[in-house]
């Protein structure tokens, strides 16, 4: 097939990581970063791209640097390259497919898309004493700085403390649960079932951060550390960021990849990519299991590619929390039973902030290289399956050109949020709930209630015993009083 020189293609991914206790002795995030970005020109077989990077994108971390790419392009050798900053609620899929899309217009001709996180060694300092600073860039601002627009989190959200994500992804859950007919043990033990699969990946994975392979016993048992977190999720249910790990892709024209002799078997091509950045706090969803801005997407991408999501071969799904997996697999029409994850998910492959999804591109490519003529399925979330993003990649040139679909207006003429007020003595039908823990234990029950009127509302009870009936039988469809201050009293 003849490729047209300004088809856009991945034709570099690395990643970098340590696991150094003495945090004097390890790299600092930026200097990560830039070692997977110089591994990865080296993976193209090109260290000459380096020097035709137009723009250096890095995804914002838990780090507080002012304009990371300028420190990365420079300590690689891309002086050149423009900075770039995607704040923390810019989707990767988005970062990614801008970049696709800018190299398919001719606007540029080389892109870098880099992340990391290196909070391993902030961990390792808190514990120890010692201080092991970041680079201080002294008020420096990137050329380029994006930011989303918008709260996550309601501010009703805020006020009831629900800050976390886990407190959130933990009541979309039981809404699944719900939803689904299941009583808690088979709950329960579906959700384990589900993430002791994906250790299992990261057990054969030599890029995971954890490779112990627990199963879904320990998973789901809240002992020998695994304390409760909000339930029904405990510590291994849930994304671990305290990794250093950065990872780097190289994305260029088919003709700058000719031009500097890169083999065509280190070339992976981005298809499509479809995103929606429609905002619906969880607790205003009409529906808080379903995400119709993933049903977009997988639609839009399979009008364009001539596929639907469950024919892609090889699968990484956004994987903070069980529940973003079956809601995404639930939307995308993917079994549950077939391998959702290339890389083993953010609980044991490591889950970086706003960079997973370039890890897993990584990883993707590298499978996608290995099986010619296979495809691959990425997904991304920002917030609390917020704002959704999923995207078609394979070592096969594409049968269309690259498109960056956009479906937040179809989502958001779809997706209409709930009112939300508060309420005194008034009857409410319990939506969800969760029962969120501290060190020492189950610290207060939380429940998105509904009025007769459709209007939601949040209430808060820190009585032992509610907390006690909420984690043994179902809340979800049950009748609650709305008290003075958003106190709440059962009924039954």
């Amino acid at each position: 097939m003849n490729i047209d020189d300004m088809t856009p293609v991945l034709v570099g991914v690395a990643t970098a990581a340590q696991r150094v206790d003495d945090p004097t002795e390890a790299k600092e995030a930026v200097a990560l970063m830039a070692q997977a970005l110089v591994a990865a020109a080296d993976d193209a077989g090109a260290r000459g791209l380096l020097g035709r990077l137009d723009q250096v994108r890095v995804t914002k971390g838990t780090w507080g640097y002012s304009d990371p790419a300028r420190w990365v392009a420079d300590a690689a050798g891309a002086t050149q390259a423009r900075s770039y900053l995607a704040d923390v609620g810019i989707l990767q899929t988005a970062v990614m497919g801008d970049a696709a899309a800018a190299i398919a217009s001719g606007a540029v001709d080389a892109v870098a898309v880099v992340g990391g996180e290196a909070k391993y060694r902030g961990l390792r300092a808190s514990i120890t004493g010692i201080d092991a600073p970041d680079t201080d860039q002294a008020g420096a601002e990137p050329d380029d700085f994006v930011t989303p627009h918008g709260m996550i989190i309601s501010r009703p959200e805020i006020d009831t403390g629900l800050v976390m994500a886990t407190h959130h992804y933990s009541m979309i859950e039981n809404a699944r649960r719900f939803a689904d007919g299941q009583t808690i043990d088979e709950h329960r033990d579906e959700v384990a079932g589900l993430w002791a699969r994906f250790a299992q990946v990261a057990a054969a994975n030599p890029d995971a951060w954890l490779q112990d392979g627990l199963d879904a016993t320990a998973i789901a048992t809240p002992e020998n550390g695994n304390r409760m977190l909000a339930w029904p999720y405990t510590k291994w249910h849930n994304s671990q960021w305290n990794v250093d790990q950065a990872a780097a892709l190289i994305l260029c024209s088919a003709g700058a990849a000719r031009s500097l002799g890169i083999p065509t078997d280190r070339w992976v091509f981005p298809w499509a990519a479809a995103e929606s950045n429609h905002m619906v706090p969880v607790t205003e969803r009409p529906e808080l299991h379903r995400s119709p801005g993933f049903a977009h997407a997988g639609r839009a991408l399979a009008e364009h590619a001539g596929m639907g999501p469950n024919q892609a071969d090889h699968i990484d799904l956004y994987s903070c929390f069980p529940i973003a997996v079956r809601t995404q697999a639930l939307e995308l029409g993917l079994g549950l039973d077939r391998d959702l994850t290339v890389t083993g998910g953010m609980t044991w492959a490591g889950g970086p902030l706003n960079n997973y999804v370039i890890q897993a591109a990584v990883k993707m490519a590298q499978v996608l290289r290995a099986d010619p003529g296979s495809t691959g399925l990425l997904t991304s979330i920002s917030g609390m399956i917020t704002k959704q993003g999923a995207s078609l990649w394979s070592a096969d040139p594409p049968a269309q050109p690259f498109a960056n679909l956009d479906v937040t207006d179809a989502v958001a003429a779809e997706l209409h949020p709930k009112p939300y007020r508060t309420g005194d003595g008034e009857q409410a039908t319990v939506v969800s709930y969760t029962v969120i823990w501290g060190r020492e234990g189950p610290e207060r029950a939380v429940v998105i209630g509904e009025f007769p009127d459709g209007a939601r509302t949040l209430l808060v009870s820190a009585a032992p015993a509610v907390m006690a009936a909420a984690v043994s039988r179902e809340f979800c469809g049950r009748f609650v009083i709305a008290g003075a201050g958003g106190s709440f009293t059962p009924i039954d």
